[in-house]
């Protein structure tokens, strides 16, 4: 096939609704171009309504931001630690640093690929042996694969660490059929471009304590205090969601369990099409856990395989990618101290991600499965 000729086929490309455009319209006819607006307003009401529990939202500019902001109202400041999952995206971590703190990584567990409770409650013990108690911990639902949930917190409840559950890949996804991203302490959601339903930008900070959602609005809106003037008492952000944003987000938010469905679809017919190749395994749901499966990933059985498939597929104007690389691995943080049992170092030169939009068709599909038989065989 020439790469000219074929169509492109992302790794996890944007995928509208239809009715985006409609709140965004609304918006621009009544002149709420403002930042702030009904959108805003009523997306915050929709992502609790979905979540389906006593819950509160504050939509922000990135999940980033509500990182951030989560890390600062549970106390995070300068000279803190903060326990955070390795095998992750960058945003999990940088926050930590924006406050002065310091992140030291706990490597995964393998049958979710998430923080390992084990490494956890050993990094836990070494620290405060070492003189420094952890301020908190970042827990990361990776691509929508719920975190072992029960085990994590009971760790963090014993130790009296409050969790801040990164839910920014997991909307859609519940563990015994809660929600992700009502677990933790503090809880935050992505809605960047790649994401399960997006609005171009953006994230949304979640607890069951309104008093940290109107917290974190405060400190989003350059954290101005109550006066007819321009008054600041401590230092704030611009983090909020803008109006026409969150238009696109109430838009999303319609097609968010079709776009669920659309991403577990892509799974089935990969594991269908590809199982009974040995080379290859799929990451599986344990019982009592429901992934978005934002993404399909897969371990392979060498570096040069995953590489092999890579190239292939990119060949054919195909993206796919390697998982994360592991936050300890990273130059950023060579400094950092790190709870390791190798898993994850394992699983970053054996692993890809397929291309697993929800927009994808079944022709596509077919595509990228026929270069990876034809590389297998």
């Amino acid at each position: 096939m020439n790469i000219i000729d074929s169509k492109r086929i992302w790794l996890s490309s944007p995928h509208m609704g239809g009715t985006e455009q409609d709140f965004v319209k609304e918006a621009f006819e009544t002149n709420w171009v403002a930042p702030l607006g009904p959108n805003v307003d009523g997306f915050e009401k929709d992502i609790e309504s979905y979540l389906n529990t006593d819950i509160h939202a504050a939509a922000l500019s990135s999940g980033t931001a509500a990182l951030h902001l989560g890390l600062r109202l549970l106390g995070v400041t300068t000279g803190d630690e903060v326990l955070c999952q390795s095998m992750t995206f960058a945003a999990s971590a940088n926050p930590i640093v924006y406050l002065g703190a310091k992140p030291v990584f706990v490597d995964s567990e393998s049958y979710t690929w998430n923080i390992c409770p084990e490494q956890l409650e050993i990094a836990i013990k070494d620290r405060i042996s070492k003189g420094i108690k952890p301020k908190a911990i970042v827990a990361v639902h990776l691509y929508g694969m719920p975190y072992n949930v029960e085990a994590i917190h009971n760790v963090a409840s014993e130790y009296k660490i409050p969790v801040l559950e990164d839910s920014a890949e997991a909307l859609g996804s519940s563990y015994h059929g809660v929600q992700c991203g009502t677990f933790g302490d503090i809880a935050i959601l992505s809605f960047n471009g790649n994401k399960i339903i997006t609005t171009s930008g953006g994230g949304a900070l979640i607890s069951k304590n309104v008093k940290h959602k109107e917290r974190a609005i405060f400190l989003a809106t350059q954290a101005r205090d109550n006066a007819p003037h321009y008054e600041h008492s401590e230092v704030g952000y611009n983090y909020r969601m803008s109006n026409i944003t969150a238009g696109i987000g109430r838009g999303q938010m319609q097609v968010l369990d079709s776009h669920v469905a659309n991403r577990r679809r892509n799974f089935d017919f990969y594991k269908k099409h590809l199982e009974n190749y040995s080379e290859i395994r799929f990451l599986e749901e344990p019982e009592g856990y429901s992934s978005n499966r934002w993404l399909t990933c897969i371990e392979t059985t060498s570096y040069q395989l995953r590489e092999g498939l890579r190239l292939s597929l990119a060949e054919e104007n195909i993206e796919s990618r390697p998982l994360w690389k592991p936050m300890h691995q990273q130059p950023v943080f060579a400094d950092c101290d790190a709870y390791l049992n190798g898993f994850s170092d394992d699983l970053f030169d054996r692993g890809l991600c397929l291309p697993s939009g929800s927009n994808l068709e079944e022709d596509d599909l077919y595509r990228i499965v026929s270069v990876i038989k034809n590389v297998l065989r």
